[in-house]
């Protein structure tokens, strides 16, 4: 038997090189603060630290002569900057690869989105003292830029999608009201004002629940989809959406007795008579110039698809209302609604979008087989709905608990798609139709650079808003927030406070002599030197005295960020027919007793079952200690379902060590090496 420890994944350090950019030459303009072109961008190495297949295959029905030799057939997952990401793959063989980018960016809305997850079990939360409580909120990202720094982010990286496009690509962009007049003159700048296509309008709700109550602004009802081609000759599929209930009553309003079927009677003469060719003779007592041939005519006749409704009328065709396509799609898509609190689809992932409309965007614009790309890929929706429609797909997100999200549902539909791709494969052998075969049935989830560290910060940095009381701060540059008559700046938490963090904050003092509060930083710890730095500061300066608070360590609210990783008891038993079996014996994760501990009213939380913790579990069979290869994902289809913690498996021949991976709630991720040893 084999004890497993926790082992740190491997990590490459980044070796940037640059990538060119090419200039925007659309009119018009817009400027901002700090416009800057970009004309060249740092490019990093990716890591490949996830791998996973179908029973071993890694592409199906595409033609991948396209594709970078350097990456397998399959759906591509990068955890990282998208700037970096987008650079990354310019220089890594997509440029002018990809056919239809969908983005869903931030918004700039100046609000803070929050994951809410809780704790797995068969009421769906933790019982604790005999009540029952719902683990807090894992923040994702903070969705808070001063407007300036807003329109740079985005400029950039709308830059960048423009050159991976191909001639024939097509860039969508889903925004709401507070930015799309902004980003619309960005698009016309990057792209060229005569490449713009429509702007479609999805009234994503029926009412808005702050309209009523004192609000001063009418029900915000609706999102925007921009949508740009690159060039010309891009794909654009024809779409029809159902007719109304009173269309149908109104102009199908005849239901044929025996079939029961509705249909309407249409005009077949021909309007233009002999001057467009058309055809002239009697038919059933009426002559007329007529739509059809005499022999068509009678064909339609005979199949009772030409009716006379009483001797000498005109005859008139019969159209049945089942064999119409519909209206033509129009740029007002109210027929789609947003994801409801029972959805089946539903992951309490902020600004999730419905699958029924990334799934309208993919089939207006863009084929089977072609390359989709989402550099915002949140909930992982553009990458399952691509999935599913047999489209090759690229993501990419700098939050790691969207990753972990894509990653885990695109697992789900490729199992899904195993079994229904052989038999819509007979099908087509057949000549039948069917839906599109799954592009791929892999994927390989890359990091470009580290930014687990950042992750981290992001989070760290609410939750000392939270804990001390700060109030942020929307609009200023330098400082995060105020508390009290105190001004707030926040140290990044990758280093200690020193006197270089203090002294860039003397400077911004210096920069705004009508500034007369205190100020207050926030830090997980300093150096001795810049204890010193403040006692000389003290004597030196009779205005805008300093004063530094240590998370770690500060009599009042030290303790609070002191993180004890997630761990993790396995073990391994090798029985004598080459099986291996793996038991997960137990699991902690400190973060999330620390939450619990933290609820209004909760005192000792207690778990019962440390599966309530545990998000998945996934098992590398023959680990190499690079890159992990999924063999085994025990994921749960329902929150009330708990993952199985025993696995029994064929040992892979001389595999040297066996990995199991153990997502905690709250994304945190414990990493367990079981060295195989050989056989006795």
């Amino acid at each position: 038997m084999t004890v497993g420890s926790n082992t740190p994944a491997a990590t490459s350090g980044p070796r940037p090189t640059t990538v060119k950019v090419a200039q925007a030459k659309g009119r018009p303009m817009l400027s901002w603060v700090g416009k800057r072109p970009l004309r060249e961008v740092r490019t990093y190495p990716a890591q490949e630290i996830e791998r996973f297949s179908v029973e071993g295959e890694t592409s199906a029905s595409v033609d991948w002569s396209d594709w970078p030799a350097r990456f397998d057939h399959g759906g591509l997952l990068f955890h990282g900057d998208n700037k970096e990401v987008l650079g990354y793959l310019l220089a890594n063989g997509f440029r002018g690869k990809v056919d239809l980018v969908y983005i869903d960016p931030p918004f700039d809305s100046g609000a803070d989105y929050v994951r809410r997850v809780q704790l797995r079990g068969a009421s769906g939360t933790a019982r604790l003292d005999g009540e029952s409580y719902t683990l807090g909120e894992q923040i994702q990202y903070t969705d808070i830029w001063a407007n300036d720094n807003y329109l740079q982010f985005m400029y950039e990286r709308l830059l960048l999608l423009k050159e991976l496009l191909s001639e024939s690509g097509v860039a969508v962009v889903h925004l709401d009201e507070g930015r799309v007049h902004y980003l619309k003159v960005l698009l016309d700048e990057v792209f060229g004002q005569d490449r713009f296509i429509n702007e479609v309008i999805w009234k994503r709700q029926t009412a808005h629940s702050d309209v009523g109550q004192g609000a001063r602004h009418l029900g915000r009802l609706h999102d925007s989809l921009l949508i740009y081609a690159r060039g010309d000759g891009f794909a654009w599929n024809e779409l029809f959406t159902p007719y109304t209930d009173a269309y149908t009553q109104a102009f199908y309003k005849y239901v044929e007795h025996e079939t029961g079927r509705r249909y309407r009677l249409s005009d077949a003469t021909a309007p233009g008579g002999s001057g467009k060719g058309n055809p002239h003779y009697e038919f059933l007592g009426v002559t007329r110039y007529w739509r059809f041939s005499q022999k068509r005519m009678q064909e339609l006749y005979e199949q009772g698809r030409i009716v006379q409704t009483s001797p000498g009328a005109v005859p008139a065709q019969k159209r049945y209302l089942d064999e119409m396509r519909g209206v033509p799609l129009q740029s007002i898509w109210d027929d789609i609604r947003p994801i409801q609190s029972q959805a089946g689809e539903r992951l309490d992932f902020p600004t999730q979008k419905p699958e029924t409309l990334l799934r309208r965007v993919l089939e207006l614009a863009s084929n089977p087989g072609d390359i989709v790309l989402d550099a915002f890929i949140g909930s992982g929706t553009t990458a399952a709905v691509a999935q599913k429609l047999g489209r090759r797909w690229i993501g990419a997100d700098i939050n790691k608990g969207a990753i972990q999200t894509t990653e885990k549902r695109v697992l789900n539909d490729m199992r899904e798609q195993t079994a229904k791709s052989n038999r819509q494969q007979k099908l087509l052998d057949e000549g039948e139709e069917s839906a599109p075969l799954p592009a791929q049935l892999a994927f390989t989830v890359y990091r470009v650079n580290d930014y687990d560290l950042h992750i981290q910060h992001n989070e760290a940095v609410n939750l000392a808003v939270e804990h001390l009381g700060i109030q942020r701060l929307r609009t200023d540059s330098f400082f995060d927030g105020i508390r009290g008559k105190e001004l707030v700046k926040i140290v990044p938490f990758d280093h200690p406070l020193t006197p270089l963090d203090l002294q860039d904050i003397e400077d911004e003092l210096r920069a705004r002599p009508q500034e007369e509060r205190d100020i207050l930083v926030v830090a997980l710890g300093k150096e001795l030197a810049a204890e010193a730095w403040l006692t000389d500061y003290a004597r030196r300066s009779p205005v805008n005295k300093i004063r530094a608070v240590e998370l770690r360590t500060d009599p009042k609210y030290g303790g609070f960020f002191e993180h004890r990783p997630a761990s993790a008891r396995v073990e391994l038993e090798r029985p004598a027919d080459g099986r291996a079996k793996v038991v997960i014996r137990d699991f902690m994760s400190p973060s999330i007793i620390e939450r619990l501990r933290g609820q209004e009213g909760v005192l000792s939380p207690q778990i019962d079952d440390w599966r309530a913790m545990v998000d998945s579990v996934m098992i590398d069979s023959s680990y190499d200690g690079q890159t992990f290869d999924i063999a085994i994902a025990d994921i749960p289809e329902r929150k009330t379902d708990l993952v199985t913690g025993t696995y029994e498996f064929e040992l892979p021949a001389e595999s040297p060590a066996i990995a199991v991976r153990i997502t905690d709630m709250l994304g945190e991720e414990v990493l367990v090496v079981l060295p195989v040893a050989p056989d006795a």
